[in-house]
């Protein structure tokens, strides 16, 4: 799928997502959740698409709300301004849900719901020279696409109030401290790092992956006796899948486990 607004490719058993709206830094619009959502659910059924890489054209990854549509939702009622945020908390569900993993691939600068979109996705490769705000204060507006939830996932409460009242700029350098970021690269090899990481997951078992971020996604949330549970029921459930009799074969013979071939049948 390709529109004007969203440019997608593949790389192997790997989708690249493109937000394409380069001349506004890439800022959001409801034809791109749609195409976006839409993409993540034709590879969600795709068997040969084993890792998603999200980024955005011109080297900026995504500069949040387009300011020029939300001024003109103040005339709108309060039902028809939630109807249209739900297409952004749609794709971030969508982000959540998704059993392939989706890695962010920011270069320039996430700000926004640009930063809740590259917070949402499983794994975030940045440039060091990229930055990361939630602007929202500065234009009088507050958080959405679940950016506290993501944001307190590793920092603060006194840390999170701070970054969300302010808007100030966080250096990728910072976020990668913190936990946020997974890999940092030079200026303009954060879309070919992604890739390299996508393609690397895509070679691994489809269904203990989807297991394992699933585990992964709710894990700071929950007891240690619901995570065991949970654990639980996915090794049971793992114990009795195709790719265990793979991998362990695979080890057990000391040759290199074909997952792949398991996604084929």
């Amino acid at each position: 799928m390709t529109t004007d607004a969203l440019l997608t490719r593949r790389e192997g058993a790997v989708l690249v997502l493109v937000n394409n709206n380069p001349a506004a830094r890439n800022a959001l619009s409801a034809e791109f959740y749609t195409a976006a959502t839409q993409a993540l659910a034709d590879a969600e059924a795709d068997p040969t698409i084993g890792a998603v890489v999200l980024t955005g054209a011109g080297n900026f990854f995504c500069a949040g709300g387009n300011l020029n549509q939300l001024i003109t939702r103040r005339a709108m009622a309060p039902a028809d301004r939630r109807e249209r945020l739900e297409l952004l908390h749609g794709f971030v569900r969508r982000l959540r849900d998704s059993s392939k993993p989706v890695i962010a691939a920011v270069e320039g600068g996430a700000a926004g719901a640009g930063l809740s979109v590259a917070l949402a996705c499983d794994l975030l490769v940045s440039s060091r020279e990229a930055f990361f705000s939630a602007t929202y204060i500065k234009v009088g507006l507050t958080p959405d696409g679940g950016l506290t939830s993501f944001l307190a996932e590793f920092v603060s409460r006194q840390l999170l109030t701070e970054l969300c009242l302010t808007g100030e700029r966080v250096t990728a350098e910072r976020l990668h401290a913190l936990g946020a970021v997974n890999r940092l690269v030079d200026a303009g090899q954060a879309e070919a790092a992604a890739i390299a990481l996508g393609a690397q997951l895509a070679e691994g078992p489809a269904r203990a992956s989807a297991r394992i971020k699933a585990l992964c996604r709710g894990a700071h949330a929950r007891s240690l006796d619901e995570q065991l549970e949970l654990e639980a029921a996915s090794m049971v459930e793992s114990q009795g899948d195709d790719e265990a009799q793979e991998g362990i074969g695979a080890f057990l013979g000391k040759r290199k486990a074909d997952f792949a071939a398991l996604r084929r049948r």
